[in-house]
């Protein structure tokens, strides 16, 4: 992550702000000597420890084939939320497995239940559809990962994996402590086993030498990193706030490339600036979320819930100012319900017995003195 060029930032920000005497980096050893130039600036000591893998990996020699082949512990890796929903679909129109799934954009709530749903041993739930977000503190029990495609879109351009990315989401197979002592990694199609199995061989091209010896391309990731920044600081820029208040707008989890979610941000600054405090009614009426009925609708509530998410996070900071900080909170639990009802649905089968893991209702997740105002 410390040298993608959307998600670099956050990185870099954790490892240079955490407040913390002592802190452990976990990642690829290409990764060290960049950091460790880095935390030379601070003054930091670092210690570098280096560990093999302690389960083996097999990468297959052939490919999948076809979707009869999906075992139990499964999983079926690919980029996009409307190629994860095709995949679930068609895998499941086979009535011999149900499947949770995992990516980015999906409420980490509502991706952890997923999760735990396909570890389950007494669930239903025995394959995994995902993007590369299952590399990313997520334990799971994968027997196989099945690349349904070697190329991503990146934000920029569509490329194949690199060699960090294809071994991140390979050694999700087998993890040592398992239920699966051995992992297997394949491809459904034959054409991209030899990119799969030359990147498992290959070592990590370092950081440092991606960043150092190219200074345009440096500069290109630094502008790419400050990007989202940039685009928050155009917005609250001209508004009457302090250097403080604009600062903790800059840094706040809003995804500007979302539009719901870069006017739930707009609108909760211009309230703050003018009136300093913010309802949450004022922009958002509760009791209207609904289950999605289309992709397009499940992208919107996830909007939504990142809005919500954001009015919470600034609660914590300008606790006077954000004072419905409960309310958030319970909109948010009906957000997580209504995008599992809409998974559960997704398939069109007469699935067997779902024994999942205890939901609550509706009703329940509001508190006491907020459900009669909804």
């Amino acid at each position: 992550m410390l040298g993608c060029r959307t998600r670099g930032f956050s990185f870099t920000r954790a490892l240079l702000g955490i407040s913390a005497d002592e802190l452990h980096l976990c990642g690829d050893a290409a990764s060290g000597p960049l950091i460790q130039e880095m935390l030379k600036v601070t003054g930091d000591e670092v210690e570098v420890q280096f560990y093999e893998r302690l389960s083996p990996l097999v990468p297959a020699k052939v490919p999948l084939g076809s979707f009869s082949h999906i075992q139990t512990g499964d999983c079926i890796v690919t980029f996009s939320r409307r190629e994860i929903y095709r995949l679930k679909s068609e895998i499941e129109s086979g009535g011999k497995h149900l499947c949770s799934v995992v990516y980015g954009s999906l409420p980490p709530e509502t991706r952890t239940r997923q999760a735990t749903m396909f570890n389950d041993a007494s669930s239903d739930f025995d394959v995994l559809v995902a993007s590369d977000a299952i590399g990313m503190g997520l334990n799971l029990n994968i027997s196989r990962i099945i690349f349904s495609t070697m190329e991503k879109f990146d934000g920029i351009e569509m490329r194949d994996l690199t060699i960090p990315e294809i071994k991140q989401i390979a050694g999700r197979a087998g993890r040592y402590g398992s239920k699966f002592p051995v992992g297997e990694v394949t491809c459904i199609d034959a054409e991209d086993l030899p990119l799969l199995h030359s990147s498992l061989n290959a070592p990590s091209p370092t950081l440092e030498e991606h960043f150092l010896e190219n200074a345009k391309l440096s500069e290109n990731y630094f502008i790419a990193d400050c990007e989202e920044t940039l685009k928050v600081a155009a917005v609250i820029d001209e508004m009457p706030l302090g250097l403080h208040e604009k600062y903790l707008f800059c840094i706040s989890p809003v995804d500007m490339g979302d539009e719901i979610s870069s006017q739930g941000l707009t609108q909760f600054a211009k309230n703050y600036a003018t009136k300093g405090i913010v309802r949450l009614r004022e922009i958002f009426t509760p009791g209207t979320l609904q289950v999605p009925k289309t992709q397009a609708a499940l992208k919107e509530l996830e909007s939504i819930h990142k809005v919500l998410d954001l009015y919470v996070w600034l609660s914590f900071r300008l606790e006077e100012s954000f004072p419905d900080r409960g309310l958030a909170s319970s909109q948010k639990a009906i957000c997580n319900v209504l995008i599992e009802e809409f998974l559960e649905r997704l398939g069109g089968l007469n699935p067997r017995t779902r024994r999942l893991p205890t939901r609550r209702s509706l009703s329940s997740v509001f508190s006491k003195d907020i459900r009669p105002d909804l």
